[in-house]
């Protein structure tokens, strides 16, 4: 079970993530508020809306910003109809990118990316010319002092989890898309409540990234496509080596 964490290096840093704490409120209540028009507003009865309020509690999202976004979300608050849109393509070091998004024009989104993926070195693809090389999973991560990594294993076994990677510092979990939501309610009766609990994207073929130049153009890209309102998620098959990672963390 303990070993290189599968999702270290294909998901954009937790420093870049902190840099953009308003931004990521924002994308997170978009996600609420989609999840309440796609369902219905009681999380007990949406399942969706039960994993985007359990992320957004996950990143220390105020209460009343939640509640905002339920709001905006009920039949009548808000007019803009968003909708989910995944492009996919090729960044620096011709990494392999999804970038997933919640957008309410498409006129003004699909230029945008364009434009962010040409001016750094990529090229946006066609619909399905990345995706064939993940595989679409659940995924759990819990820290890893919640348990021991063989306990943790115990537990997510029973839960109906599919395998488990340890590290010195997380418990990630994966499961079949669909199990998801049973997973995630077993362990959480155990565990508790997770870091983070989605629907991800897991590469079956990684791009090895290897010269420091070219791991920091692919961040930078990165955190770029992260700054865009319309972006939720940005996902690569990026490998690169640690000692590379941390000069660009110092």
């Amino acid at each position: 079970m303990a070993g290189h964490s599968q999702f270290k290096n294909i998901m954009y840093r937790k420093g870049a993530q902190d840099k953009m704490r308003a931004k990521v409120f924002s994308k997170l209540a978009r996600e609420i508020t989609v999840a309440v028009k796609t369902g219905l507003p009681d999380p007990d009865m949406n399942p969706r809306l039960r994993l985007a309020i359990q992320n957004a509690r996950s990143q220390n999202m105020p209460k009343d910003n939640i509640e905002r976004a339920i709001l905006k979300g009920t039949q009548g608050a808000d007019t803009t109809n968003y909708e989910e849109v995944r492009y996919e393509g090729f960044g620096p070091g011709k990494v392999a990118v999804i970038v997933e998004a919640l957008t309410d024009n498409r006129a003004r989104t699909a230029p945008a990316l364009r434009s962010m993926f040409s001016k750094n070195g990529g090229a946006l693809g066609e619909t399905g010319s990345v995706t064939f090389n993940f595989e679409r999973i659940g995924y759990i991560e819990y820290p890893a002092t919640v348990a021991t990594p063989d306990a943790l294993f115990e537990v997510a076994l029973e839960a109906g989890a599919a395998d488990v990677v340890s590290t010195d510092e997380t418990h990630e979990i994966t499961c079949a898309p669909d199990d998801l939501g049973a997973v995630r309610e077993a362990l959480e009766a155990k565990l508790g409540t997770p870091n983070i609990a989605r629907l991800d994207w897991k590469p079956m073929v990684q791009t090895p990234v290897s010269d420091t130049e070219t791991a920091q153009k692919l961040m930078n890209f990165i955190a770029l496509l992260n700054e865009d309102d319309d972006v939720q998620r940005v996902i690569t098959n990026a490998d690169i080596p640690e000692e590379i990672l941390a000069k660009l963390d110092a």
